[in-house]
């Protein structure tokens, strides 16, 4: 193709970025830590921020084989489900991406996605619980097109943010295999609260930062 020729489709992805819709759902593909994921309307695109939850794991799990079972709660499209384990989600639209991930990326096999309600009815303990619920307050303000494109499911979590934090809180426990660590995802100024919330029945809890410095993420462990 020439240099100056412009791609016949190119004048309505701008027209849809104007709108605010994400470059992630325009492209159908959002790089996270080192994988390309599928993504698109319905599932919650992957942001930088929870790459800190993979990177605390990696190091808690740093110099022994690693974790044999892990779930992630909130799945979405499979973002930090980058081993064998299982997905859980409330959106069907969320896990058929995820499903198609796994595919593509060699995973179907090892791993398992269901729909359901965070822990609920789940009697299993993992080595590794990966988690980022919604924690957005719902009169936050947020970047363009989020709101208006993104599942509200997603991202919404009550006047404070908080509300999945205290569904969690006394279900992680149960889950949660001696040895292993849960890393829940939380926004840069949820820290103390949420700590609060879920350092429950002899969690030990401590705090990750991202990249940019802020706090990102509640480490749970037991004793």
């Amino acid at each position: 193709m020439p240099a100056s020729e412009v791609p016949e489709a190119f004048a309505g992805f701008v027209d849809r970025r104007l709108t605010g819709e994400p470059i992630a759902y325009i492209t159908g593909h959002r790089g996270f830590w080192n994988i390309d994921l599928e993504v698109g309307p319905g599932a919650l695109v992957p942001r930088p921020d929870s790459e800190t939850l993979i990177a605390a794991a990696v190091e808690h799990f740093a110099g022994s084989p690693g974790p044999n079972r892990i779930v992630d709660l909130g799945t979405g499209p499979g973002t930090l489900l980058l081993a064998s384990g299982l997905g859980i989600d409330a959106s069907e639209s969320a896990l058929a991406y995820a499903n198609r991930n796994a595919q593509r990326i060699g995973l179907a096999d090892r791993s398992e996605f269901r729909v359901g309600d965070w822990a609920q009815g789940i009697s299993e303990q993992f080595d590794l619980i990966l988690c980022n619920p919604p924690y957005v307050a719902t009169d936050a303000e947020l970047g363009p097109g989020v709101a208006e494109h993104e599942p509200h499911e997603a991202l919404f979590a009550g006047k404070e943010g908080l509300e999945a934090y205290r569904v969690l809180a006394p279900q992680l426990p149960g889950l949660l295999a001696p040895g292993g660590i849960a890393t829940v995802e939380i926004g840069f100024d949820q820290a103390e609260v949420v700590s609060r919330l879920l350092a429950i029945s002899g969690l030990q809890s401590r705090v990750s930062n991202d990249l940019a410095g802020h706090p990102r993420c509640i480490l749970l462990t037991w004793g």
